[in-house]
């Protein structure tokens, strides 16, 4: 065990990072987890809902395509992450990360509340051979009451983590409230010190890796230098690594974000519509897979290219190096 930034650093956690990294420490990642508002893409598409088989198919064959450029895939329980296991899409050098969380959320006069997946846990994410967990939280660090519960279940979460030693990845979503509109200029204005705070916030509990918004909306707010300061704040508040999200942004702009946030301080990234959307508007799977093995797959590259060229390995927020992850004395089985 490693003791940086007063964070104790152990080597089941160390492994699990390395396993959802490439080899020189870049979490270079695609998220697969969605699950109703997949189900909503893919019932828009087709105009009709799809069946259970039908969403598990097409897990699997984004795995398929997506995790030979992936050095970890988040997917979820409900049709993801056995099934893929199971079928032989997700490949063994592949790392896995799963969500813990329920879809959806728990309305409250002045929010949101994430829920967990009934009949669900770290230890069976564990037991599962999974890398590390994951959890989103709705999360607005001006909402005081809302956020103390959030970080509550947070803790709670994180605190199993320990017991388990497995990595904890947090992937916290501000939304609208009663009055605002997420696409407004307003919004914009207030987002980046939200997600920048909201990073301070639940980055001071023993998590491992922080999935982040984009710390602004570019609809509004193109200036580079700006958004490079925003995500500057964004490291600086930030105690653990952290990726960026896609959030269903379109791919160049996901990918212009990318390279602001790695040059930034990021590890890489996690991302999922921006990648694969358009397979979900296709009725054949033929054509499903040659898009997701031709353009998605692409995109996967370049973006993989954009973290080999900028950002910075997981190991190297902690103030470690690749040859010194943690302290194996003799003793350490003992302690262990």
């Amino acid at each position: 065990m490693m003791s940086v930034n007063n964070r104790q650093i152990s080597i089941g956690k160390i492994r699990g990072l390395q396993q959802i990294a490439t080899p020189s420490g870049l979490l270079v990642m695609c998220a697969m987890d969605h699950r109703s508002g997949l189900v909503s893409m893919m019932e828009g598409s087709q105009h009709e809902a799809p069946n259970y088989s039908e969403i598990v198919q097409l897990k699997l064959d984004m795995c398929s395509a997506l995790g030979l450029y992936s050095s970890g895939i988040l997917l979820d329980p409900e049709y993801g992450a056995a099934h893929c296991i199971a079928g032989g899409s997700l490949r063994g050098q592949t790392g896995l990360l799963v969500s813990i969380e329920a879809t959806g959320y728990q309305k409250d006069p002045t929010g949101r509340l994430t829920a967990l997946l009934k009949d669900w846990g770290v230890e069976k994410i564990k037991r599962m051979g999974a890398s590390a967990v994951k959890i989103l939280v709705y999360y607005r660090p001006d909402i005081t009451k809302l956020a103390k519960k959030q970080l509550k279940m947070i803790a709670k979460v994180a605190a199993d983590c320990i017991k388990h030693d497995i990595p904890l990845l947090v992937e916290p979503k501000t939304y609208r409230v009663e009055g605002e509109t997420m696409d407004s200029a307003e919004f914009a204005r207030n987002l980046p010190q939200m997600v920048i705070e909201t990073a301070r916030q639940i980055t001071a509990l023993p998590i491992d890796v922080l999935k982040a918004e984009f710390p602004a909306d570019m609809k509004y707010d193109q200036d580079t230098v700006k958004l490079a300061g925003y995500c500057r704040q964004l490291d600086g508040a930030s105690s653990v690594p952290w990726v960026i999200l896609s959030a269903g942004v379109d791919f160049d702009t996901f990918k212009q974000q990318v390279t602001i946030a790695c040059q930034a301080g990021a590890s890489g990234f996690l991302g999922g519509r921006a990648i694969w959307q358009e397979a979900t508007e296709m009725a054949s799977r033929d054509s499903r897979i040659n898009f997701l093995s031709g353009i998605a797959a692409k995109r996967m590259q370049e973006l993989g290219e954009v973290a080999a060229r900028y950002a910075r390995p997981w190991y190297g927020k902690f103030g470690l190096s690749a040859e010194k992850l943690a302290d194996t004395d003799a003793d350490w089985y003992r302690r262990y």
